[in-house]
Protein backbone atom coordinates (compact mmCIF):
# COMPACT_ATOMS: atom_id res chain seq x y z
CA UNK A 1 0.00 0.00 0.00
CA UNK A 2 1.63 3.69 -1.15
CA UNK A 3 2.67 5.59 1.98
CA UNK A 4 0.07 7.72 1.64
CA UNK A 5 -3.05 5.93 1.31
CA UNK A 6 -1.25 4.02 4.58
CA UNK A 7 -1.00 6.89 6.46
CA UNK A 8 -5.14 7.51 5.78
CA UNK A 9 -6.28 4.06 6.89
CA UNK A 10 -4.20 4.58 9.87
CA UNK A 11 -5.35 8.05 10.89
CA UNK A 12 -9.48 6.75 10.09
CA UNK A 13 -8.60 3.50 12.17
CA UNK A 14 -7.08 5.47 15.11
CA UNK A 15 -10.38 7.79 15.64
CA UNK A 16 -12.53 5.35 14.67
CA UNK A 17 -11.49 1.44 15.35
CA UNK A 18 -13.83 -0.51 16.95
CA UNK A 19 -14.05 -4.59 17.10
CA UNK A 20 -16.71 -4.41 14.65
CA UNK A 21 -15.08 -2.45 12.31
CA UNK A 22 -11.66 -4.84 12.70
CA UNK A 23 -13.85 -7.98 12.00
CA UNK A 24 -15.29 -6.37 8.72
CA UNK A 25 -11.95 -5.00 7.54
CA UNK A 26 -10.49 -8.26 8.04
CA UNK A 27 -13.30 -9.75 5.93
CA UNK A 28 -12.60 -7.32 3.63
CA UNK A 29 -9.09 -8.30 3.28
CA UNK A 30 -9.59 -11.86 3.17
CA UNK A 31 -11.98 -10.88 0.00
CA UNK A 32 -9.41 -10.09 -2.35
CA UNK A 33 -9.68 -6.48 -0.78
CA UNK A 34 -5.65 -5.32 0.40
CA UNK A 35 -6.45 -4.00 3.86
CA UNK A 36 -2.90 -4.53 5.25
CA UNK A 37 -4.13 -6.97 8.40
CA UNK A 38 -0.34 -5.33 9.85
CA UNK A 39 -1.56 -1.95 10.44
CA UNK A 40 -5.43 -2.80 11.38
CA UNK A 41 -4.84 -6.07 13.69
CA UNK A 42 -1.66 -4.13 16.03
CA UNK A 43 -4.39 -1.11 16.24
CA UNK A 44 -6.94 -3.08 18.05
CA UNK A 45 -4.29 -4.73 19.98
CA UNK A 46 -2.85 -1.08 21.21
CA UNK A 47 -6.37 1.11 21.13
CA UNK A 48 -8.91 -1.53 21.73
CA UNK A 49 -7.01 -3.66 24.43
CA UNK A 50 -3.97 -1.56 25.98
CA UNK A 51 -5.33 2.03 25.42
CA UNK A 52 -3.12 5.05 25.15
CA UNK A 53 -2.33 5.81 28.70
CA UNK A 54 0.24 5.20 30.50
CA UNK A 55 -1.69 1.83 32.51
CA UNK A 56 -2.95 -0.61 30.31
CA UNK A 57 -6.78 -1.17 30.17
CA UNK A 58 -6.37 -4.83 29.36
CA UNK A 59 -4.22 -7.67 29.42
CA UNK A 60 -1.78 -9.33 26.65
CA UNK A 61 -3.64 -12.60 27.21
CA UNK A 62 -7.39 -10.50 26.16
CA UNK A 63 -5.53 -8.88 23.19
CA UNK A 64 -4.75 -12.66 22.42
CA UNK A 65 -7.82 -13.93 22.28
CA UNK A 66 -10.20 -11.03 21.57
CA UNK A 67 -7.59 -10.02 18.72
CA UNK A 68 -7.51 -13.69 17.21
CA UNK A 69 -10.62 -14.55 17.73
CA UNK A 70 -12.73 -11.36 16.47
CA UNK A 71 -10.01 -10.97 13.39
CA UNK A 72 -9.77 -14.84 12.65
CA UNK A 73 -13.77 -14.78 12.13
CA UNK A 74 -13.68 -11.81 9.87
CA UNK A 75 -10.73 -13.59 7.98
CA UNK A 76 -12.58 -16.40 7.67
CA UNK A 77 -16.08 -14.78 6.58
CA UNK A 78 -14.43 -13.00 3.96
CA UNK A 79 -12.43 -15.94 2.90
CA UNK A 80 -15.84 -18.14 2.24
CA UNK A 81 -17.11 -14.99 0.62
CA UNK A 82 -13.60 -15.04 -2.20
CA UNK A 83 -14.11 -18.75 -2.15
CA UNK A 84 -18.12 -18.49 -3.19
CA UNK A 85 -16.83 -15.83 -6.09
CA UNK A 86 -14.31 -18.24 -7.46
CA UNK A 87 -16.76 -21.47 -7.11
CA UNK A 88 -19.86 -19.91 -8.30
CA UNK A 89 -18.37 -17.25 -10.86
CA UNK A 90 -14.69 -17.29 -11.43
CA UNK A 91 -15.08 -21.20 -12.66
CA UNK A 92 -17.16 -21.42 -15.28
CA UNK A 93 -15.61 -17.86 -16.45
CA UNK A 94 -12.15 -19.79 -16.27
CA UNK A 95 -13.59 -23.18 -18.02
CA UNK A 96 -15.43 -20.59 -20.26
CA UNK A 97 -13.11 -17.99 -21.17
CA UNK A 98 -9.43 -19.45 -19.93
CA UNK A 99 -8.28 -20.21 -23.38
CA UNK A 100 -8.06 -16.38 -24.06
CA UNK A 101 -5.57 -15.88 -20.82
CA UNK A 102 -3.74 -18.86 -21.55
CA UNK A 103 -5.60 -21.32 -19.31
CA UNK A 104 -6.11 -24.72 -20.79
CA UNK A 105 -8.06 -27.00 -19.74
CA UNK A 106 -5.35 -29.22 -18.76
CA UNK A 107 -3.98 -26.40 -16.18
CA UNK A 108 -7.61 -26.48 -14.75
CA UNK A 109 -6.95 -30.16 -14.60
CA UNK A 110 -3.36 -29.70 -12.54
CA UNK A 111 -4.13 -27.07 -10.68
CA UNK A 112 -7.30 -28.99 -9.14
CA UNK A 113 -4.83 -31.73 -9.15
CA UNK A 114 -2.80 -30.25 -6.58
CA UNK A 115 -5.37 -28.47 -4.67
CA UNK A 116 -6.70 -32.22 -3.89
CA UNK A 117 -3.13 -33.00 -2.96
CA UNK A 118 -2.36 -30.12 -0.34
CA UNK A 119 -5.27 -27.82 -0.57
CA UNK A 120 -5.62 -28.81 3.05
CA UNK A 121 -1.92 -27.12 3.47
CA UNK A 122 -2.48 -24.39 1.05
CA UNK A 123 -5.17 -23.15 3.13
CA UNK A 124 -3.81 -22.87 6.54
CA UNK A 125 0.08 -22.05 5.51
CA UNK A 126 -1.39 -19.18 2.99
CA UNK A 127 -3.23 -17.29 6.08
CA UNK A 128 0.45 -16.84 7.58
CA UNK A 129 1.40 -15.34 4.89
CA UNK A 130 1.62 -11.82 3.93
CA UNK A 131 -0.09 -10.51 0.45
CA UNK A 132 -0.84 -14.27 -0.34
CA UNK A 133 -3.42 -14.59 2.42
CA UNK A 134 -5.10 -11.65 0.91
CA UNK A 135 -5.78 -13.67 -2.50
CA UNK A 136 -6.02 -17.70 -1.59
CA UNK A 137 -9.27 -18.13 -1.55
CA UNK A 138 -10.35 -16.89 -4.76
CA UNK A 139 -8.48 -19.78 -6.89
CA UNK A 140 -9.60 -22.24 -3.69
CA UNK A 141 -12.80 -21.88 -4.90
CA UNK A 142 -12.01 -21.98 -8.66
CA UNK A 143 -10.55 -25.30 -7.95
CA UNK A 144 -13.16 -26.41 -5.25
CA UNK A 145 -10.90 -27.22 -2.10
CA UNK A 146 -12.92 -29.41 -0.03
CA UNK A 147 -14.88 -26.64 1.72
CA UNK A 148 -15.51 -27.73 5.34
CA UNK A 149 -11.41 -28.25 5.89
CA UNK A 150 -11.15 -24.95 4.12
CA UNK A 151 -13.03 -23.02 6.05
CA UNK A 152 -11.36 -24.76 9.41
CA UNK A 153 -8.05 -24.36 8.34
CA UNK A 154 -8.29 -21.12 7.43
CA UNK A 155 -10.19 -19.68 10.62
CA UNK A 156 -7.47 -21.78 12.73
CA UNK A 157 -4.47 -19.95 10.52
CA UNK A 158 -6.49 -16.64 10.22
CA UNK A 159 -6.72 -16.72 14.16
CA UNK A 160 -3.30 -17.34 14.93
CA UNK A 161 -1.64 -14.22 12.31
CA UNK A 162 -4.41 -11.81 14.11
CA UNK A 163 -3.39 -13.10 17.77
CA UNK A 164 0.73 -12.50 17.02
CA UNK A 165 -0.60 -8.84 15.28
CA UNK A 166 -2.65 -8.04 18.08
CA UNK A 167 -0.22 -8.86 20.81
CA UNK A 168 2.52 -7.21 18.72
CA UNK A 169 0.10 -4.06 18.88
CA UNK A 170 -0.15 -4.69 22.12
CA UNK A 171 3.16 -4.62 23.07
CA UNK A 172 5.10 -1.74 20.46
CA UNK A 173 1.67 0.85 21.43
CA UNK A 174 2.89 3.37 19.78
CA UNK A 175 5.13 2.26 17.95
CA UNK A 176 3.39 -0.22 16.52
CA UNK A 177 4.39 0.33 12.92
CA UNK A 178 7.50 -1.44 13.31
CA UNK A 179 5.25 -4.43 12.40
CA UNK A 180 5.20 -3.30 9.01
CA UNK A 181 8.62 -2.57 9.23
CA UNK A 182 9.02 -6.24 10.02
CA UNK A 183 6.68 -7.45 7.89
CA UNK A 184 7.16 -5.20 4.25
CA UNK A 185 10.93 -7.33 3.24
CA UNK A 186 8.94 -10.75 3.85
CA UNK A 187 6.33 -9.27 0.93
CA UNK A 188 8.60 -8.58 -1.61
CA UNK A 189 10.67 -11.56 -2.27
CA UNK A 190 6.67 -13.36 -2.26
CA UNK A 191 5.64 -11.05 -4.90
CA UNK A 192 8.65 -11.71 -6.80
CA UNK A 193 8.24 -15.35 -7.04
CA UNK A 194 4.32 -14.88 -7.80
CA UNK A 195 5.87 -12.42 -10.79
CA UNK A 196 8.68 -14.82 -12.01
CA UNK A 197 5.93 -17.57 -11.64
CA UNK A 198 3.14 -15.73 -13.82
CA UNK A 199 6.49 -14.94 -16.03
CA UNK A 200 7.35 -18.30 -16.68
CA UNK A 201 3.56 -19.43 -17.04
CA UNK A 202 2.75 -17.31 -19.72
CA UNK A 203 6.53 -18.37 -21.91
CA UNK A 204 5.82 -21.62 -21.75
CA UNK A 205 2.58 -21.36 -22.64
CA UNK A 206 3.73 -19.22 -25.88
CA UNK A 207 6.37 -21.59 -26.37
CA UNK A 208 3.98 -24.36 -26.29
CA UNK A 209 1.67 -22.22 -28.93
CA UNK A 210 4.69 -22.20 -31.41
CA UNK A 211 5.76 -26.02 -30.90
CA UNK A 212 1.96 -26.66 -32.19
CA UNK A 213 1.79 -24.13 -34.65
CA UNK A 214 4.68 -25.91 -36.24
CA UNK A 215 3.91 -29.53 -36.15
CA UNK A 216 0.91 -28.04 -37.96
CA UNK A 217 2.64 -26.49 -40.53
CA UNK A 218 4.95 -29.38 -41.27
Amino acid sequence: MPAGLENQLITFLTNHISWIGVFIIMALESANIPIPSEITMPLAGWLLVRGTGDVANGSAIQALIEGGLIGGLGCTIGSVISYAIGLYGGRPLVERYGKYILVSQSDIDRADKWFARWGDWASFISRLLPFVRTFISLPAGIVRVNFPRFVILSFIGSVIWCAILSVAGYALGNNFRQISDVIRPIEYPIIAIIVLGLVYYIYRHIRHAQSENRRTES
